[in-house]
């Protein structure tokens, strides 16, 4: 019987961070992870990176592709704000709530969930105002409100735009299909509602190389331009996404929950991996190495990777990279 059980277990994957409190290992994060070369020919995997993950937020630039594709003409930072996990600071709600005005929609029609701001400092200013949970704020709101103004434009129905039956959503499967170059495999449901399509680790570090290299003009290079014109819509002030964006010219990133994380660089050379117990914290640590390890020089790594720990007020140890 012992034998026949551990027959069918999955791997283990590798340990990819541990945490290190005065110099004695505490925790440690498994993973995988994979970085294609310039060619999208795989040069580094650890762990398993063919089967199929959630990529949870990491999904959404071909989500924003499928919203052009579908004939809604966005660009700059509303086409950014489509693709986001906002931080919901102030020009993040100005902005989804200009968009539903122009498109003539209420904020009713949003079905992601009411929240704060996802950014520590701005959620306590949030509150200390008065303000309550709102579906504006919530971290997807723009590409609620995208999605709901493409099928008003194009007289899809807006009650079910979240269905995986439903027209948009239809598009959106084979935007994700044709960008990962694999099927997928199984189709879920988002934290904020949506649809969220399966894939293996090595096919999101392909989509994210397709919308680099993509031709101008297309969906797939409008959104890539978008978010790394305009990275503070796709994240906020105060997150990695946008200090990657911003420092290193021409790089697409986009993290997503349960410490999942793409990059793409302008040559074509990609990353992704998921941390295996969805800790995000070990994700700048993570993040950092592999970005080390594809000849990317700038301070900006080392800022991403830089996770320490305190006790009692002072720094005595770090969250880092093992690999």
């Amino acid at each position: 019987m012992s034998e026949s059980r551990s027959a069918v277990l999955p791997a283990i994957p590798p340990v990819l961070a541990e945490v290190v409190r005065s110099g004695f290992v505490e925790g440690r994060h498994r993973g995988s992870l994979v970085l294609l070369d310039a060619d999208g020919a795989v040069e580094l995997a650890l762990g398993d990176v063919t089967s199929p993950v959630f990529p949870r937020s990491s999904n959404k630039p071909m989500q924003a592709a499928g919203v052009l594709r579908a004939g809604l003409d966005l660009a700059g930072e509303r086409l950014a704000l489509a693709a986001a996990s906002h931080s919901g600071e102030s020009f993040h709600r100005d902005l989804v709530q200009k968009m539903l005005d122009e498109h003539g929609l209420d904020a009713s029609r949003l079905q992601c969930p009411p929240d704060l701001p996802l950014d520590a400092e701005e959620r306590e200013t949030y509150l200390a105002s008065g303000a309550v949970r709102s579906r504006v704020t919530m971290n997807c709101s723009g590409k609620h409100t995208a999605m709901l103004a493409v099928c008003a434009l194009r007289d899809w129905p807006l009650d079910t735009y979240l269905a995986a039956d439903h027209p948009l959503q239809q598009l959106i499967h084979r935007v994700v299909e044709e960008a990962a170059g694999e099927e997928v495999a199984a189709v879920g449901t988002d934290g904020c509602g949506a649809p969220l399509m399966a894939i293996s680790l090595t096919g999101l570090a392909r989509a994210y190389r397709t919308f680099v290299l993509a031709a101008p003009g297309s969906a797939e290079r409008r959104v890539a331009d978008a978010m790394r014109t305009h990275p503070e819509y796709v994240a906020g002030t105060r997150r990695p996404d946008t200090w990657l964006m911003r420092e290193v010219p021409g790089t697409l990133s986009k993290m997503g929950a349960e410490a999942v994380q793409a990059v793409a660089l302008p040559d074509g050379r990609a990353l992704a991996f998921k941390v295996e117990d969805g800790g995000g914290r070990a994700l700048g640590p993570v993040l950092g190495r592999a970005l080390a390890l594809m000849g990317v020089e700038s301070p900006v790594v080392e800022r991403i990777g830089r996770a320490p720990l305190e006790g009692g007020g002072r720094v005595v140890g770090e969250i880092r990279a093992t690999f």
